[in-house]
C-alpha cells in the first residue's frame, strides 16, 4: 500500500517552500531599510551618570555674614511701601519696532536715599508689572528696596523666536531709570531673573557690567536646546513613559530649526561675564525642568573662571519651578521655606561688603534624574523628516480620496452591485484591507500614547506627582514593535503573492507573455484587480502605509540597540 504526501502546492501556483523562500527576502529587505532609518536618523546623546544627587552639609537655607562693626542690615517689614507707575518706550534693534512698557515702581516711604534697587526679569510667556512677582517685590520694599517691575518686553515674537538681545536692551533701561532716581544708589541696583529670564540676564551683563548683583531662581544656565531637551527627557522618565520614547526626543531637539527662521535654540549665553557678579541661585527640590546638579557645578566653574567668590546656592524643600509649594496653577502660595529673608538678608550683606559665614550650598538635597545632553542640529535629519512627513500626509490623503470615490460608485450602484467597484483578485482586498487596519491602529497607539506622556509631562511640569501606573505609556511601545514587524512581515507575504501570481500570468518572463499586459489592464487575467481604480487604490494605499511606517522608522521604532553615546 503506497501513501502519498499531501501536497503544498495550490492549483497552478507555488509550494509553501516556494513562497517562503520568496518572502523571506523580501522580508529582509523591507525590515532592513525600516532599520536602516531607524538607525540613520538616530541622534548622540551625551551620556553621564544619571540619578545624581548632592546632599549639602546643612538643611539650614539662612544666610548669615560677619558684621562685627554692626552695620545696619534691610529687614523686611520695616517701612511701608508707595506705588507708582511709569512708561518706558523701547525699541527692537533689529526690526525697528517700539514698545511702550509698564513699570510698576515700589518704593519705601521715607527710608532716605542711597538706597538699593532691584528690576525683576520674567520667565517664559506673556508677564506683565502687575500679575508678576508683586509679594517679592512688595517684600522688597518694606526692607528698603526700590523694585522695578516690567510688562514683558515682547513685541512681536512669541516664545519660540524670542527676542533675547533686545529684550536685555529693554530691562536695561528699565535698569537706568531705577539707577536715575534720588533715591536709589546707582552702584546697588542689581536683577531677580527667573528661568526664561536667566538667559536674558546672560546678555545683559555682558552689556551692562555695572549690575551691582543678580538673583536667580530656577536658571536654566544651558542652551535653550540642551535645558529643554533635558527637561524634557527626565520628565519622561518620571512619567514612567517606555525608554524608546526617549528617540522621539533626541530627534526633536536635533532638529534644525533655523530652516524655520528659529535661531534660539542654540544661543550660548554660558560665559564667565553673565556669573562676574554676586550671585544668590535658589531651586526648589520639586522642580523638575531644570537640571540641578549640573547646573550647580557649572555655575559655580562660571563663578571660578569669572573670579567671583560672591556665589551663595540654596535649594528649598517643596518648591516648584517658580520656588512654590504644590502645584504652578495654585496663585497666591508663598515662597517654599525661609526664601524671602534668606534673599533680604544676602542683599543686605552682599552690598555692605560683609563677609559671608555660612555654607556656600545648604537646603533640601539636589537631584537630577537624567543627564544634560550635548545636542547640535542636524539638517540632513531634518529636511528628510519634514519631507517624508508631508508626502505621507499627502499620500494618506490621495488614499483616502480614492476611497472616498470607490464608496461614492458603490453607493451609486445600490445594493445590487451590478459590477464591481474595485474588483480585487486573490484576496489583496482583504489583505490590503487588513494591512490598513494594523498600520492604522498602530498609529493610533502611537498618537495616544504620545498624549498620555504629554499630559504627563505637563502635570509634573506644573508641579504634580507621577501616575501610579504608566500603562499605555510603557507598553505601547513593545506593543507597536511587534506589531509593525508583523506588519512587515504581512507586506512581504502580499508582496510574494503578487509575484506569484505575475508569474503565474506570464508578465515576468522575458519577454512577457503575448498578450499578457492586455489582458492584465483589461482585467481579463488580473493580477491586482479587474478595474483600474483597485489597482491604483492598492499602490496608493499600500505606499501610504509603508510610508507610515517609515515614520515609525524616523522616530526610533525600528531601533534595537542602545543610541550611541560620547
Amino acid at each position: 500500500m503506497m501513501h502519498h504526501r499531501k501536497s503544498t502546492r495550490r492549483p497552478g501556483g507555488w509550494s509553501r517552500r516556494r513562497r517562503l523562500l520568496t518572502t523571506l527576502p523580501i522580508f529582509i529587505v523591507l525590515f532592513g531599510i525600516l532599520v536602516t532609518v531607524s538607525t540613520l536618523t538616530d541622534v548622540q546623546w551625551h551620556d553621564d551618570a544619571t540619578g545624581r544627587t548632592i546632599t549639602p552639609s546643612t538643611p539650614n537655607t539662612a544666610v548669615a555674614f560677619a558684621n562685627p562693626d554692626d552695620v545696619p542690615l534691610p529687614t523686611l517689614g520695616t517701612y511701608e511701601v508707595r506705588d507708582r507707575y511709569v512708561t518706558i518706550d523701547v525699541t527692537r534693534a533689529s526690526t525697528g519696532e517700539v514698545q511702550t512698557l509698564n513699570v510698576h515702581v515700589r518704593e519705601p516711604v521715607d527710608a532716605g536715599n542711597g538706597l538699593p534697587g532691584v528690576v525683576f526679569l520674567h520667565g517664559a510667556g506673556y508677564g506683565t508689572c502687575d500679575n508678576s512677582f508683586s509679594d517679592m517685590a512688595k517684600a522688597m520694599g518694606t526692607a528698603g528696596i526700590v523694585t522695578a517691575v516690567v510688562d514683558k518686553p515682547a513685541w512681536s515674537t512669541i516664545d519660540i523666536n524670542r527676542d533675547y538681545p533686545a529684550s536685555a536692551d529693554a530691562y536695561d533701561a528699565v535698569i537706568d531709570y531705577i539707577r536715575g532716581l534720588d533715591a536709589v544708589d546707582d552702584g546697588k541696583v542689581g536683577i531677580y531673573a527667573t528661568s526664561e529670564g536667566t538667559w536674558i540676564s546672560s546678555y545683559l551683563l555682558q552689556d551692562d557690567p555695572d549690575v551691582a548683583f543678580q538673583i536667580l531662581l530656577s536658571p536654566m544656565v544651558f542652551t535653550p536646546r540642551e535645558s529643554l531637551a533635558f527637561f524634557v527627557a527626565q520628565d519622561f522618565t518620571l512619567a514612567g513613559a517606555h525608554g524608546g520614547y526617549q528617540s522621539f526626543v533626541r530627534r526633536v531637539f536635533n532638529i534644525d530649526a533655523a530652516l524655520f527662521g528659529l535661531t534660539n535654540l542654540d544661543i550660548r549665553t554660558l560665559t564667565p561675564e553673565a556669573y562676574a557678579i554676586p550671585t544668590f541661585v535658589a531651586y526648589g527640590s520639586r522642580d523638575v525642568m531644570t537640571a540641578q546638579v549640573d547646573g550647580l557645578h557649572t555655575i559655580l566653574d562660571m563663578c571660578e573662571r569669572a573670579g567671583n567668590p560672591d556665589v551663595v546656592i540654596r535649594s528649598y524643600r517643596g518648591g516648584n519651578h517658580v520656588l512654590r509649594p504644590g502645584d504652578l496653577t495654585a496663585l497666591g502660595t508663598p515662597y517654599a521655606g525661609n526664601y524671602v529673608n534668606d534673599l533680604i538678608d544676602w542683599i543686605g550683606g552682599t552690598l555692605a561688603g560683609l563677609d559671608p559665614i555660612c555654607e556656600q550650598v545648604a537646603g533640601a538635597p539636589i537631584r537630577q534624574s537624567s543627564a544634560v545632553p550635548t545636542l547640535r542640529a542636524q539638517r540632513v535629519a531634518t529636511i528628510y523628516g519634514v519631507v517624508l512627513h508631508i508626502l505621507t500626509l499627502v499620500l494618506l490623503i490621495a488614499s483616502a480620496a480614492v476611497a472616498l470615490v470607490g464608496a461614492t460608485r458603490r453607493i451609486r450602484q445600490g445594493l445590487r452591485r451590478k459590477e464591481p467597484v474595485f474588483g480585487f483578485s486573490h484576496g489583496f482586498g482583504r489583505s490590503l484591507a487588513l494591512l490598513v487596519m494594523a498600520t492604522g491602529l498602530t498609529l493610533l497607539l502611537f498618537v495616544a500614547a504620545m498624549g498620555r506622556i504629554i499630559m504627563s509631562v505637563v502635570n509634573l511640569a506644573w508641579g504634580g506627582t507621577p501616575a501610579h501606573d504608566p500603562g499605555i505609556m510603557y507598553w505601547s511601545w513593545p506593543v507597536a514593535q511587534v506589531v509593525c514587524a508583523l506588519v512587515v512581515w504581512e507586506w512581504s507575504g502580499v508582496l510574494s503573492r503578487l509575484i506569484e501570481v505575475a508569474s503565474a500570468r506570464g508578465i515576468l518572463r522575458v519577454p512577457p507573455r503575448k498578450g499578457a499586459v492586455r489582458e492584465i489592464v483589461t482585467g481579463e487575467q488580473p493580477v491586482l484587480a479587474s478595474r483600474r481604480l483597485g489597482r491604483v487604490m492598492f499602490w496608493l494605499a499600500g505606499t501610504a502605509m509603508f510610508a507610515v511606517l517609515l515614520v515609525f522608522a524616523f522616530w526610533g521604532l525600528f531601533s534595537y540597540a542602545e543610541p550611541l553615546v560620547y
